[in-house]
């Protein structure tokens, strides 16, 4: 009997495919906006339809990475496996299932929130798929570009509760877009070798690793003052922004030693691994420390 070489794609693969733990936290993310600007009244079924909207527009923008990202994601021992980088599951499916899930997402926004959240939305979308896919093979700054869309969630969340943005959006746009720069920046440090082999400049490669550490504590000293202008400009109560500042002095602690790191590739590891803390720790602080008004 003759051996099958290919893997049928199964409905994992295809749920692969959207990045389901990227997803995830960037719903967390937009959980913590929709709370910040509901600080009287919590209406779920409106959280719900941001939530389902936003999480089919994300999964799509995940699938287009990966079609964008095949033949590099074929080079790296951390994403060979993927089902687009195998061939396990048709391009061409995967194109129509990413346009699919943006239609069905756009529509839940438009219809379940506002407008204003739904264009929100299709700029992540359109920063993460078009600017950052494509500028991350093109400039060590790629990070700083990616770190646009991965900021919008928490202001879709915001927009689709307040239907506006104001100074707390931006505010909230400002957190996660200086925490994302140390979280990945430990990801590229501590996968370097996975990037240098598919020829991705990411800063660390370009730029070397200290004077990544260098920006790492910048942008970590950064997030602190951002956090804690939540509460000086009366969206949080003093609560949150102590809570905030503690863990954020322990990751700038921990980033401090990445300096005297023997193995730079396990602080990388546990600085990733903290900066997940730090944003979980974040959004589920906030609905419990937002001002009522």
């Amino acid at each position: 009997m003759e051996k099958i070489l290919k893997e049928s794609a199964s409905l994992k693969h295809y749920l692969l495919l959207t990045k389901p733990g990227i997803v995830l936290g960037n719903l967390l993310t937009a959980l913590g906006g929709f709370a910040l600007a509901s600080p009287s009244y919590f209406d779920f079924p409106l959280l719900i339809a941001m939530l389902e909207g936003l999480a089919l527009v994300i999964a799509s923008a995940c699938i287009f990475n990966n079609y964008i990202d095949r033949s590099s994601d074929a080079k790296m021992a951390r994403t060979k496996n993927r089902a687009l980088a195998r061939g396990i599951v048709p391009v061409r499916r995967a194109f129509f299932l990413g346009i699919a899930l943006l239609i069905l997402g756009s529509f839940i926004l438009y219809l379940g929130t506002n407008f204003l959240t739904m264009v929100i939305a299709l700029l992540g979308f359109f920063f993460y798929v078009v600017v950052y896919t494509l500028a991350k093979y093109q400039t060590s700054y790629g990070t700083l570009i990616g770190s646009i869309s991965g900021s919008i969630p928490p202001v879709v969340g915001y927009a689709a509760s307040s239907g506006t943005v104001d100074l707390g959006a931006l505010i909230l746009f400002l957190i996660i877009a200086m925490w994302q720069m140390p979280h990945f920046f430990a990801i590229a440090i501590y996968r370097l070798d996975d990037y240098t082999k598919a020829s991705i400049p990411v800063f660390p490669r370009i730029r070397g690793l200290h004077k990544t550490k260098v920006h790492m504590l910048i942008y970590l000293m950064a997030f602190i003052g951002a956090t804690s202008l939540l509460t000086l400009c009366g969206y949080t109560t003093p609560l949150f922004m102590i809570i905030m500042s503690l863990v954020g002095m322990m990751w700038l602690v921990l980033s401090l030693q990445g300096f005297k790191a023997k193995n730079n590739q396990l602080w990388a590891r546990k600085m990733f691994i903290f900066s997940l803390i730090v944003v979980m720790t974040l959004s589920i602080t906030i609905p419990y420390t937002v001002v009522s008004k």
